[in-house]
This record gives structure tokens, C-alpha cells and sequence, in this order.
């Protein structure tokens, strides 16, 4: 199982990035998937998890209308659109998939809004 994060970087208040986390090595399109983040001296954080499909989405409060997580099952491959970033956003964002009792992580791409 591997998961790669991509398309992190450094951004405005005010701006937007597109997270991409790319799987490979299971049935993707039968897994939930999961955006975690994680800033300096704070625990991991989950800021969205989607279902199989694209209808069933959780946001956490701190970005709800702000983020929205999409997957396309023909790529295998998760996505994390990000807008109206604030500088609390700041964090390595991680993907995650729960198979067989056990969590997968990804490396983690790093989000700094700053100006």
C-alpha cells in the first residue's frame, strides 16, 4: 500500500492549493479516504474523510466552506482543494486509508500560508 502527497507549498491569507494523494496497492475504489493535518506542537488532526463515493464528505468545522475533498476512482487518486486559506492552516497535511484494521499514511506535504 503506498500513498503519495503532492502539491504543497507556500501560499497567501486569501489563497488556494489543490492537495493530491496518489494510492496504489489496494482496491481504491472500495476505501474510504481520509485528509489529516498536522501543525508544529499539535497532534494530528482530521480535517476531511470521504466515503466510496463523492456524496458522503465529513469537514471539520475549521474548514467547512473552505475545503472541499473530491476522489476520482479512475486514478486512484485523492484530492484536497483548499481556499481562503488562513495562516492556521499551516501544517503538513497527511492522506489516509483504513484496510484490514490498520491505518496508511502518506509522507505528508507541507501547507504554509504566510505572507
Amino acid at each position: 500500500v503506498q500513498l503519495v502527497e503532492s502539491g504543497g507549498g507556500l501560499v497567501q491569507p486569501g489563497g488556494s492549493l489543490t492537495l493530491s494523494c496518489a494510492t496504489s496497492g489496494f482496491t481504491f475504489s472500495r476505501a474510504a479516504m481520509t485528509w489529516a493535518r498536522q501543525a508544529p506542537g499539535k497532534e494530528r488532526d482530521v480535517v476531511a474523510s470521504t466515503g466510496l463515493g463523492n456524496s458522503l464528505t465529513y469537514y471539520d468545522e475549521s474548514v467547512k466552506g473552505r475545503f472541499t475533498m473530491s476522489r476520482d476512482n479512475a486514478k486512484n487518486t485523492v484530492y484536497l482543494r483548499m481556499s481562503r486559506l488562513k495562516p492556521e492552516d499551516t501544517a503538513v497535511y497527511y492522506c489516509m486509508t483504513h484496510l484490514d484494521d490498520r491505518e496508511y499514511w502518506g509522507q505528508g506535504t507541507q501547507v504554509t500560508v504566510s505572507s
